[in-house]
């Protein structure tokens, strides 16, 4: 179980060196590979309690937990404004294409 704890330690270690310019998609490799380890642990722990240095470990692992979240939270919030942004910016070209036919005159009247 050591060597798990290892491995999830230097998976976590790896990706917060590289967090600031992290990609979604690197944060989606590193959830998987992530739960991967997660569900070893957990499945030897069920064998075998973990000892308290073993917990310890884990607790300290985990506690990166919230810089992780907020990197992928950025993201989420980044993704959303560009969707936004997009479908504006649709409405509006569609606004001034659909509703016209080509036969059509358009009169403008002087104030």
């Amino acid at each position: 179980m050591d060597e798990l704890i290892r491995g999830l330690d230097q998976l976590t270690q790896e990706m917060l060196d590289r967090l600031p310019d992290a990609v979604y998609e690197e944060l989606e490799d590193f959830v998987e590979e992530r739960q991967i380890l997660v569900d070893s642990i957990a499945e030897k722990v069920a064998i075998c309690p973990a000892s308290v240095a073993q917990m310890r470990e884990i607790e300290r692992i985990l506690g990166h937990d919230a810089a992780l979240l907020a990197r992928m939270n950025a993201l989420r919030l980044e993704a959303q404004d560009f969707l936004q942004k997009r479908s504006q910016a649709k409405m509006q070209r569609s606004a001034y294409e659909s509703a016209y036919t080509p036969e059509s005159f358009l009169m403008d009247r002087k104030k």
